[in-house]
């Protein structure tokens, strides 16, 4: 199978830059990579949100017409209706985003999630501070003072966020494609018998690392680059196939992920094998 690589001529450079993804440092203090939700797609997220809500007000009112004619009074009525109000506008959003760790529908519906600062999943305080401070930013401002907060914090977060604790992160992340590519044609036969078993594991990453960013490279750049590769691995790797170098490079990356692969697939086989003697108790052995 022939291995063609595109050349792009744009500015060298390693990696392309992420800059919708922010680092997140938990408490155990791992770095974690999120996607933070921008305000613009929190406010289509809190708009369907809203509609949903406007709908059972709608209902509320209708409900409560129907009570009147019934021989409700003025006062119960009012009560009637602030029930209403507090059942969809505080109870309804601090249930859903409970039960759902953090995703209403309009979230859902688009993909995001709120979720603590330390990456954690919310719990029903947060849902609770983010649902009254929302009455205010939301409701009483028509998504005017949330909007504007979010537009100036980077993370797109809300007064409620603040005060809880919180932000919303995009889950629908895309998949990136796979970059796995096969033995390039004519070097079946090396691959056969080479021996890359003594690769270390940094180089092999950067080979691989290679192969991920080489459109963005430059063709000196380019060639520069896998001739470095190709003279690091001549160490480790014999023999060495007869091939320009990045050719050389994608034979030796596609054989060690073939051998690894079919390693792991061996262990596992092995392990398949012998769980019902691992799991079984000893001779004699009393059950308890």
């Amino acid at each position: 199978m022939c291995l063609t690589l595109g050349v792009s001529r744009g500015p060298a450079h390693a990696a392309p830059p992420a800059a919708d993804v922010d680092a997140l440092v938990t408490g155990e203090g791992v770095a974690l990579e999120v996607r933070s939700a921008g305000v613009v797609l929190r406010s289509a997220g809190a708009a369907i949100d809203v509609l949903v809500t406007v709908a059972g007000l709608v209902l509320a009112v209708w409900f409560t017409n129907s009570l009147f004619d019934l021989g409700l009074d003025e006062a119960a009525g009012r009560a009637v209706a602030i029930v209403w109000a507090v059942a969809l506008l505080v109870l309804l959003p601090t249930v859903v985003e409970t039960l759902s760790s953090g995703r209403s529908l309009g979230k859902l519906a688009l993909g995001l999630r709120v979720v603590r600062d330390d990456g954690g999943g919310i719990v029903l305080r947060h849902a609770l501070v983010r649902a009254l401070v929302g009455v205010l930013e939301i409701w009483m401002t028509l998504g005017g003072l949330a909007f504007v907060v979010g537009l100036l914090n980077p993370q797109g977060k809300r007064i409620g966020d603040f005060l809880a604790g919180t932000h919303a992160q995009i889950e629908r992340v895309p998949t990136p494609p796979s970059a796995a590519f096969a033995v390039p044609a004519g070097l079946e036969t090396w691959a056969a018998t080479a021996d890359v078993g003594r690769l270390p594991a940094g180089l092999a990453r950067r080979i691989a690392a290679f192969f991920t960013h080489v459109g963005s490279l430059t063709p000196d750049r380019r060639a520069s680059a896998a001739q470095g590769l190709v003279a690091e691995a001549a160490a480790f790797v014999a023999p060495m196939p007869a091939a320009p170098p990045e050719l050389a490079l994608a034979a030796i990356a596609a054989v060690r992920r073939e051998r690894e692969l079919a390693a792991l697939e061996l262990e596992n086989a092995r392990l398949t094998a012998l769980e019902p003697t691992l799991n079984a108790r000893p001779v004699g052995f009393p059950e308890r």
